[in-house]
């Protein structure tokens, strides 16, 4: 957990009776800038928790409509500023892994620099809490998959979409020490739990999961449902949409703009997953009162 949680001495104030305080110390989540080079020129910089960064690279560039395919990557290596290593990947759900912090991902694109030219004409800032800030319009952030969604008629009982927050919960290690961290979870359709990653925003967790998929020859995700803490969001949607991801399921509220693509994509959003109730708003037909299954 090294690099991703930092100590600071707090006051500590308790109202139970007469006022009590103490000092005491406290894990805060770590959020430090990760800059994104793409062949050389820089691409962005996002604001996120240090771990996993080669997989939050990768991810972003999923979810920018730049690669769809981890042959579509030459190589990524973590920078400190002065030197470069290449990472090597692979690691369980509660395996975290390029725990050494670097502060830029360095990109080479397989098929050179000319292919990601349209993508890479804007710098921006990514926060912790927007994913798509430095996009000038609508047209910039509705990008829809190469392959429909609606060929996939994998279905998800409504019992184990019931039992994914808990799952998820329990799989926060960092989450379990600061209660500062939103998470994302891969799921399959019996409730299995198979990746989880963590970040202070919640579109780099996703962009850490869908990286991790990438790099290990996952994608698309067919047949498999993504878990967020907080709300859905638009680029949440967007990333699932662009990683194959059939289902994408939120504790919180999905937004009007969220529900709209996500209808349009053919995913299946539900929200308020709380205890033993949901709202399913799009492509309803893949929530179902049996165990769910992969065609």
């Amino acid at each position: 957990m090294a690099g991703r949680t930092a100590r600071r001495r707090v006051l500590k104030v308790t109202l139970d009776g007469s006022p009590v305080t103490r000092h005491r110390a406290d894990l805060l989540a770590t959020e430090e800038p990760l800059g994104i080079r793409l062949d050389g020129e820089a691409l962005t910089m996002t604001m996120r928790t240090p771990g996993d960064d080669i997989d939050l690279a990768a991810g972003f560039l999923v979810g920018e409509a730049i690669v769809a395919s981890q042959h579509d990557i030459k190589e990524i290596k973590l920078c400190d500023g002065a030197s470069c290593r290449h990472e090597h990947h692979g690691s369980s759900p509660g395996n975290h892994g390029h725990d050494d912090i670097g502060n830029i991902a360095d990109i080479t694109l397989a098929s050179g620099p000319a292919a990601a030219a349209g993508h890479a004409r804007r710098s921006f800032m990514t926060t912790s809490a927007c994913g798509v800030c430095g996009k000038t319009s609508i047209d910039d952030i509705c990008v829809l998959p190469r392959a429909p969604l609606a060929d996939d008629t994998t279905t998800f009982g409504a019992p184990a979409l019931a039992d994914f927050p808990g799952k998820l919960r329990d799989a926060q290690k960092v989450f379990a020490s600061t209660g500062g961290l939103h998470a994302a979870g891969l799921f399959t359709p019996d409730g299995d739990l198979l990746v989880v990653r963590e970040d202070v925003g919640r579109h780099n967790a996703v962009d850490k999961l869908v990286g991790h998929a990438l790099l290990n020859g996952m994608l698309p995700l067919a047949g498999h449902a993504l878990m967020v803490s907080g709300r859905a969001s638009f680029e949440l949607v967007q990333k699932s949409v662009l990683a194959g991801i059939p289902l994408l399921a939120a504790v919180s509220a999905p937004s009007s703009l969220a529900a709209d693509l996500a209808d349009e994509a053919g995913l299946t959003l539900v929200g308020f997953l709380r205890g033993t109730s949901m709202n399913v708003y799009t492509h309803d037909h893949r929530v179902t009162a049996e165990p769910g299954k992969t065609p």
